[in-house]
């Protein structure tokens, strides 16, 4: 070991530890922020470094365990456990049943049940002949709203304050305890420690006051190097209470002028500066976003989950259609299914489905399930938004969303099993074909800034005609954008509009990999954070 380098490499926290402690010793985080009064945190900053320079070693793990207040214990810290409200309001209105304490109370019935048990075996209260809940006789409560006396009143009393001490540590104000703010097991009395196992769990704490948090306490010790290092110090004079930055304090002051410095290695490299900027494909979207409504557009957005109804049947998608397979959609397992489907647009769209309706259409021919139209999937197209929109569009009217979708398909460079679609509609007595092609050219060049762009006739159960955008990418080739059409009938009259409608669903992530220049939608999420910077900072230049 280069006894001179280390010593000029130790951090004045390093320093103040070496020089207080002697060979050994035992160290722990706890202890040298303790006795040395670091801030927390430098306790463990200080000891890894003495242990990566080698002047500390463990010699031994103990186990420690913590009580962390819940959620629920938070709320009984507040405003009371269930027995102790209980008790309250016995003492203000006499008897009352179980179905009115849990009414008055607002407690599930399960713990007005659990609690009045608690206080049934304490002999805090009793059942008269009525079946109402009354204090029993001789049981008083003092001001703070406990009982005054008896063993039922020592458990309410230690449960009481267990959680009033829980409360401060979180809250900062809580004096004596560990310094991450829970309770520490060896602080508490046998008393307390016996209550716990019945008001603490370690998993599924959910409907427990406290939680239990097992963590372990690393000893350490010097090394033989620490002697070295240790006369090294002293005759340097370092002590860890050097200057380590001028500050307008010192200067105010005049301490500079008796202070000793910090010294230096100006050969250091310095620290790499990571400018904070927003995410390239955020960005992007957000730019899209920004483009649309300069155009006039209105953004729209709904539930990620959303019914069978508007996903499909509202876009005359016949329920035996093989989009409808369960290879291509989520199914949401609880709960299965909505509680209903609104009305008149759910018998509207079944009549499309089955006869027509008034629409002029013939329909699919066949029985509409009502049943099967309430289930609940995760949405596999941004179109269920337009289909939404419909009834509350105004005419003539724009609309748009980025819409994040959920269908099952095998992960690739232009393929994923979630995505984003920008999805829009323009309804007006003027809306045809050539309004449709003039907004997918400026989808294809002006955002995804595709050289060469091709309309491909298409088909999809909701628009006709429809047309499919293709655009070339410098690598993967010609691949699909998105899906447009004219939405028929069956789609628009069934719910409440009689102009024609535009419609387009196109994948925003494909776009990105030509406005990015990237080669493989996963790259738009990767865990890469430098490849990300670099990705920004090209996109900067």
């Amino acid at each position: 070991m280069d006894i001179q380098n280390t010593v000029k490499n130790l951090h004045p926290l390093e320093v103040r530890i070496i020089r207080h402690y002697k060979r050994g010793d035992e160290l722990s985080i706890e202890k040298v922020e303790a006795e040395l009064q670091f801030k927390p945190g430098n306790g463990n900053q200080a000891l890894s470094w003495l242990l990566g320079k080698g002047l500390i070693q463990e010699i031994r793990r103990e186990p420690l365990v913590f009580f962390e207040l819940t959620e629920l214990g938070e709320l009984w810290a507040r405003e009371g456990t269930p027995e102790e409200r209980i008790l309250r309001l016995l003492a203000q209105e006499g008897a009352l049943t179980m179905g009115e304490l849990a009414q008055r109370l607002k407690l599930e019935n399960k713990d007005v049940g659990s609690a009045y048990g608690l206080l049934s075996k304490a002999n805090l209260v009793v059942m008269d002949e009525q079946k109402r809940v009354c204090l029993a006789p001789g049981c008083s409560l003092g001001a703070d709203g406990l009982p005054t006396a008896g063993p039922g009143s020592q458990r309410l009393r230690l449960i009481r304050g267990l959680l009033e001490r829980a409360l401060k540590l979180r809250e900062g104000t809580g004096k004596g305890e560990d310094s991450s703010g829970l309770l520490k097991e060896e602080n508490l009395s046998p008393e307390e420690r016996e209550l716990m196992k019945s008001i603490a769990k370690k998993r599924g704490a959910a409907d427990s006051a406290f939680r239990i948090v097992e963590r372990e306490k690393v000893i350490y010790t010097f090394t033989e190097q620490w002697q070295a290092v240790f006369q090294a110090l002293q005759e340097a004079g370092i002590t860890g209470d050097e200057i380590g930055a001028l500050t307008p304090e010192l200067l105010a002051s005049g301490a500079w002028k008796n202070g000793r410095f910090r010294s230096y290695n100006i050969q250091v490299p310095p620290t790499r500066l990571l400018v904070g900027r927003s995410n390239p494909y955020a960005r992007f979207l957000e730019d899209v976003k920004d483009k649309l409504v300069s155009l006039g557009f209105e953004e729209f957005d709904g539930s990620l989950v959303e019914t069978e109804f508007w996903n499909s049947d509202a876009l005359f998608m016949p329920q035996f259609h093989s989009a409808r397979d369960i290879h291509d959609v989520y199914y949401v397992a609880e709960p299965q299914k909505a509680q209903y489907i609104e009305e008149p647009w759910l018998s509207r769209v079944a009549a499309a489905h089955e006869n027509g309706g008034d629409t002029g259409s013939r329909g699919w021919r066949y029985t509409f399930d009502r049943e099967f139209t309430r289930r609940l999937i995760l949405r596999s197209q941004g179109t269920v938004l337009s289909a939404r929109q419909l009834p509350k569009a105004k005419i003539p009217g724009k609309y748009f969303g980025i819409v994040r979708c959920f269908r099952y398909d095998r992960v690739d460079a232009t393929h994923l099993s979630d995505f984003y679609q920008t999805e829009g509609i323009v309804l007006g007595e003027d809306v045809n074909l050539r309004t449709l092609l003039g907004m997918l050219e400026m989808f294809a060049t002006e955002v995804a800034g595709a050289k060469e762009v091709k309309y491909v006739p298409g088909y999809f159960p909701f628009t006709e005609p429809s047309v499919e955008v293709h655009i070339k990418h410098p690598v993967l080739g010609w691949f699909e954008l998105g899906g447009s059409g004219i939405f028929r009938p069956e789609v628009t009259q069934s719910l409440g509009v009689n102009v024609p409608v535009a419609a387009w669903g196109i994948g925003i992530d494909r776009m990105a990999l030509m406005a990015l220049g990237l080669n493989d939608l996963r790259e738009l999420f990767s865990y890469d954070i430098e490849a990300v910077r670099l990705r920004r900072t090209k996109e900067s230049l």
